[in-house]
């Protein structure tokens, strides 16, 4: 995703008054060339577990209302990880960067804004909460852009980020071994090696706490 990052920091002698994020109706029609150049990321809120569902769901809003040229990039930052699977087994997979948020490169309009704030499981924009000028509740949140150095550390972390390695298993767990000839002893988990697949564990042998090595696929925590 560098080609995004970069692009935007090319632009960044535009001042960031003229996108702070104000919805106005008064703009003029712009090229393909302008609207890019003018283009800034913004950080949206959505439902918990939503990120993907969202993404798809504006990607399809933004052709199907005729802003596809103002809303440039939809993304959800991911990092990649390795689970351990009961067995000893690894999967890979994806973790999300800012879990509840997706990041959007759009030109701020009325209608962008609007198509963006009505997607279904979208919350709000990212922003400052303007407070209303009379009555109580909470005000309009006028959307901010990212800085142009969040966007890159943003970026250059999904895509320098080695894959971490995500294990059930932490120091102070409670397991139960499952097979060997420690079998039905309970103990607690003192270190764990995810690059080994194992973790030591002190168990209770002769009323006594004795360190003992076991893979993750002969242990469980007991339920």
């Amino acid at each position: 995703m560098s080609e995004l990052y970069d692009e935007e920091l090319e632009n960044d002698s535009i001042e960031e008054e003229e996108q702070e994020g104000s919805p106005s109706s008064n703009e003029t029609e712009l090229s393909a060339a302008e609207i890019a150049k003018k283009a800034r990321w913004y950080a949206v809120q959505v439902a918990s577990g939503c990120e993907k569902r969202v993404k798809l769901n504006l990607e399809q809003r933004l052709q199907t209302l005729d802003v596809a040229s103002r809303i440039v990039q939809v993304e959800i930052p991911e990092t990649p990880i390795v689970k351990m699977r009961k067995d000893g087994s690894r999967a890979t997979a994806e973790e999300k960067v800012f879990p509840g948020y997706v990041l959007i490169r759009m030109y701020m309009d009325d209608d962008t804004w609007q198509v963006v704030k009505n997607t279904p499981n979208v919350i709000n924009f990212v922003g400052a909460e303007q407070r209303r000028r009379y009555g109580r509740g909470r005000g309009h949140v006028k959307p901010l852009p990212l800085s142009m150095s969040e966007v890159q550390r943003i970026f250059k972390r999904t895509e320098e980020q080695k894959p971490v390695v995500k294990v059930d298993f932490a120091e102070g767990d409670r397991i139960l071994v499952l097979t060997g000839p420690f079998k039905d002893f309970e103990g607690e988990v003192v270190e764990v090696s995810p690059e080994r697949s194992k973790l030591r564990a002190l168990l209770s042998i002769f009323g006594r706490g004795t360190p003992v090595e076991l893979e993750f696929n002969q242990v469980q925590k007991p339920s």
